[in-house]
């Protein structure tokens, strides 16, 4: 065996035992437990073959508690990058079987060189999370470690999708950069996301509470809104992120990917005609409209349990992907909260940024009343809505198919805050609120003077319907575009959506806005 062989052999040699990882009983302990590998979710995530790891030789430097001692293959993490679906995706997987995924100073800067070339490339960056944390040993190091990472998510923001699959735990400081990402995906049971663990909590408090209910991936989608999916396993993430991408660019630079989807541009759904209730406090549900107007029926829906008063997914129109801001009168009526506001402002920047069109689905009575939502903020939440669609430049269409009432109204991307095309069904009612409530306040002396108060109020009531519960007022100031036929609203969308796809709009020249906190 020549020279060159026998350096050839030694590097194989090198990386098969780093291919192990944390060495067979780590991996059976770890894969018991129903999940993959860090190589094997790579594996699984890129398209067959194409994964390059980058850095695999990278040790950690730490002689403090006689780690010097200690081999962690890889430093606990895999970096790399290869294809998803065709187009170029860079990766971190954490690697719990070595040390417990632990970051320390050279696993962080692992991740930290894998964002940076991402950065430069124009590609998204996806995060795999399963570690114990920071790695104690090395101290402070560890901490600077998850600072760059910060930092970098930062910088990233808004030019590269930024994506993070939770598949274990992530606690302390750990979770925030997470948080700074676009999406995060989480899988039940199997992975959780706190600051203090149960155990520090009834130390401290005295409270009793499971992982699971602390900070799992149900009361995370469901009560924080910290995560945006819960997966049922490892798999089902990673295909659902891959799902995602689909829908988006590489970067803020490019516009998102066209797709021939089969369906009929012109297509047309007689249900919409019907799809309205006669009485005006009667529910629907919106994902039947969105379903008949997007392509193939087919739409991602982030947040799904997290504030369902308003619905967010991506879709196509004509093969062109769209982000979709739709009140869900099935919950709540479709009244705005604090959770909805806050749930539609950060969709909106986010497909501003990645250059998605918006279509505004609105029906909403208005904001959710009451103490608890004066005392939790809704007007400095409400308005982040308000800041979202007004800062935002991409194409903006506004469909209203029933009630769109008072600051609701303006907060559903109405005219003044940008909406670039306007569409109305024969069914929208557009008023400052209800006949109801304006007829008690405008005729409120006339009604109390009336010898039948009853009667005399359905009849201002009546008066005021005619007025202004009708798309037709404002289409006649000009606030409405079209008022359009309810099956027809996919083909009108869709010509909406290519008249303006070349869109241009100049702003000042600033640093950044202070969006409302």
């Amino acid at each position: 065996m020549g020279i060159v062989a026998d350096k050839i052999k030694d590097l194989k040699d090198r990386e098969e035992k780093i291919l192990q990882m944390g060495g067979e009983k780590a991996v059976s302990r770890h894969k018991e437990k129903g999940k993959l590998t860090a190589r094997e979710r790579l594996d699984y995530f890129f398209d067959p073959g194409t994964f390059n790891e980058i850095d695999m030789f990278v040790t950690h430097r730490c002689g403090n508690f006689n780690m010097e001692k200690v081999e962690v293959p890889a430093d606990g993490v895999i970096t790399g990058h290869g294809l998803v679906n065709g187009r170029t995706v860079f990766a971190f997987s954490q690697d719990f079987t070595s040390r417990a995924g632990s970051l320390g100073e050279m696993h962080a800067k692992k991740i930290c060189k894998v964002m940076d070339l991402a950065l430069k490339a124009g590609a998204p960056i996806v995060g795999l999370n399963d570690s114990g944390g920071a790695r104690i040993q090395e101290g402070v190091d560890a901490l600077s470690g998850f600072g760059q990472i910060f930092y970098r998510n930062s910088v990233a923001s808004g030019v590269i999708p930024q994506i993070s699959a939770i598949m274990g735990p992530n606690a302390g400081g750990a979770v925030y950069s997470p948080a700074m990402t676009d999406w995060i995906f989480m899988v039940k049971d199997t992975s959780y996301m706190f600051i203090t663990g149960p155990e520090v909590i009834k130390s401290v408090t005295g409270e009793e509470i499971t992982f699971e209910e602390l900070g799992g991936a149900i009361t995370h989608c469901q009560k924080s809104g910290v995560a945006h999916f819960a997966c049922e396993n490892d798999e089902d993430a990673l295909d659902r992120i891959k799902e995602m991408l689909s829908y988006l660019p590489a970067n803020n630079m490019e516009d998102p990917p066209m797709v021939d989807t089969g369906d009929d541009p012109n297509r047309t759904d007689p249900a919409l005609d019907e799809i309205i209730p006669d009485n005006p406090n009667q529910s629907y549900d919106m994902k039947d409209v969105i379903r008949s107007v997007v392509d193939n029926g087919e739409f991602f829906e982030p947040y799904e349990l997290f504030a369902p008063n308003i619905l967010i997914c991506f879709a196509r129109l004509g093969g062109r992907t769209i982000g979709i801001i739709a009140n869900q009168p099935a919950v709540l009526a479709g009244c705005l909260d604090v959770d909805a506001s806050d749930k539609a402002s950060r969709f909106i920047r986010f497909c501003d940024a990645f250059n998605i069109p918006m279509l505004t689905i609105a029906d909403v009575p208005g904001y959710l009343p009451g103490s608890q939502q004066e005392w939790a903020g809704i007007i400095r939440h409400g308005a982040k809505l308000l800041w979202s669609y007004s800062e935002a430049t991409v194409p903006k269409l506004l469909l209203v198919t029933r009630k769109d009432y008072g600051g609701s109204y303006l907060a559903m991307c109405s005219k003044d805050l940008g909406a670039d095309m306007a569409f109305a069904w024969p069914s929208a009612q557009i008023a400052v609120m209800g006949a109801g409530g304006a007829a008690n306040i405008i005729h409120r002396r006339e009604i109390k003077a009336a010898d039948d108060q009853v009667e005399k109020r359905k009849e201002k009531i009546a008066e005021y319907e005619e007025l202004f519960s009708n798309p037709y007022c404002a289409a006649a100031r000009g606030y409405i575009d079209a008022v359009i036929v309810p099956s027809e609203t996919r083909p009108r969308l869709i010509q909406a959506l290519e008249a303006m796809c070349g869109k241009r709009e100049l702003r000042p020249p600033k640093k950044h806005g202070n969006i409302p906190h």
